[in-house]
């Protein structure tokens, strides 16, 4: 009987894996919000681009840039000037301070896979770009063995192997270039390549995005802001989703320890609603707290969830305002 199978590491891994798994893959509102966070940046990205493409053709006329390359070519480097690029430094001077004097305002945007989130140039290799990249191509990462959530599931401690290890193996998968000062277009491959590709633009130049800095229009700079912000969205809501996952799977991995019988932890599967066959897990192969039993636990963890539903948008706002007026 299943009863008498006595609990064991093997066990406990096969069943945490199993229930986590489906945890995200849930569609809880977190899941959702991340998912559509993406959506909304890869629509962002296309319109801003094109926007940055024609602020950046007002200051580099594209016959300018069609002589320049003809003078290259007869002329060899001394007219080497020409290059594409996917950052840029904008400014605009339409604001103005307390004595109504005119004021710069400028900023570095990078249109690149791991392009910064604060408009600081020169700024690469931080924990918000690479999760940006790591979310943004979670399940590819996932089906090649990464843990593309590493960087949300370890905030708040400080750096450590286990990190670095998992940073650096997603960063690779992607054909990251590394981490120096300045982004090296050349030497990135895969993923990143591909990802970075339509957004370069033509500029005249020989030196980095800060000593070439572009006039737009203060509408302009907004809009160039507002996708940035939609950048960061991506970052936040997956922070937010993976911390809901986070916080059940570390109830479950606490509960699981504490069950000395496998039929124990199939009990709580079927409690919440995931179907685990107990014969299968064997052949591939003191008593916990009372809040630890299977069917609390199951009652717990589900607590914490925020299932999508079918109802109208009106509903689930409303819905949402009840709870946080009660919590």
């Amino acid at each position: 009987m299943s009863a008498k199978i006595r609990m064991n590491t093997e066990y406990r891994n096969k069943l945490y894996n199993r229930i986590k798994d489906v945890f995200e893959n849930e569609s809880t509102e977190e899941r959702e919000a991340f998912l559509k966070s993406r959506e909304d940046f890869n629509t962002a990205q296309q319109s801003t681009f094109e926007l940055a493409k024609q602020v950046v053709e007002r200051s580099y006329p594209k016959e300018d840039v069609a002589t320049l390359r003809v003078f290259k070519k007869k002329y060899g480097d001394p007219c080497d000037v020409v290059a594409k690029d996917k950052c840029f430094y904008f400014a605009h001077n339409e604001d103005v301070n307390e004595d109504n004097e005119e004021v710069e305002t400028k900023s570095h945007f990078d249109f690149g896979l791991y392009g910064n989130l604060d408009g600081q140039e020169g700024r690469y290799g931080s924990d918000d770009q690479d999760q940006f990249a790591h979310a943004y191509f979670r399940e590819e990462l996932k089906a090649k063995g990464c843990n593309p959530d590493i960087i949300p599931q370890q905030s708040g401690k400080d750096s450590n192997p286990y990190k670095t290890k998992h940073v650096d193996m997603c960063n690779k998968e992607l054909g990251k270039s590394g981490n120096s000062r300045y982004s090296d277009d050349d030497n990135e491959i895969g993923l990143a390549k591909k990802f970075n590709a339509p957004f370069y633009a033509d500029v005249i130049g020989t030196s980095y995005c800060r000593s070439r800095a572009i006039a737009c229009t203060k509408d302009e700079y907004q809009q160039f802001e507002q996708w940035r912000m939609a950048k960061a969205n991506v970052v936040s809501k997956h922070s937010t989703w993976v911390s809901s996952i986070t916080k059940q799977a570390d109830q479950l991995k606490i509960g699981l320890k504490a069950y000395r019988y496998l039929s124990e932890g199939i009990e709580l599967a079927t409690e919440l609603g995931i179907n685990v066959d107990e014969a299968e897990l064997v052949k591939t192969n003191s008593t916990g707290l009372t809040i630890y039993n299977p069917t609390n636990l199951a009652n717990m963890i589900k607590g914490m969830k925020n299932k999508q539903s079918t109802n109208t948008r009106e509903a689930k706002i409303l819905a949402r305002k009840q709870y946080e007026s009660v919590n």
